[in-house]
């Protein structure tokens, strides 16, 4: 099959989203928590990045919010 397929001569083109499609952020995360989402990442199969992305989005799309109750 690689024969019939030859992609050696072929002229690439960069996708131009790619930009548009993750945006590199910082963030402080504190280690138990990254710690958490490696071991579940591993037991997954998948890069933790990518998993934490998939909490945010879900969290984004589903509207999700935090309860927070300061202690006075």
């Amino acid at each position: 099959m690689r024969e019939h397929y030859d992609f050696s001569k072929m002229k690439g083109q960069k996708n131009p989203y790619t930009k548009q499609l993750k945006q590199p952020i910082t963030m402080r995360v504190d280690k138990p928590t990254v710690a958490y989402f490696k071991s579940l990442a591993e037991e997954l199969g998948m890069p933790y990045q990518s998993l934490i992305n998939l909490y945010l989005r879900d969290c984004a799309l589903n509207h999700k919010k935090l309860q927070l109750k300061w202690a006075s």
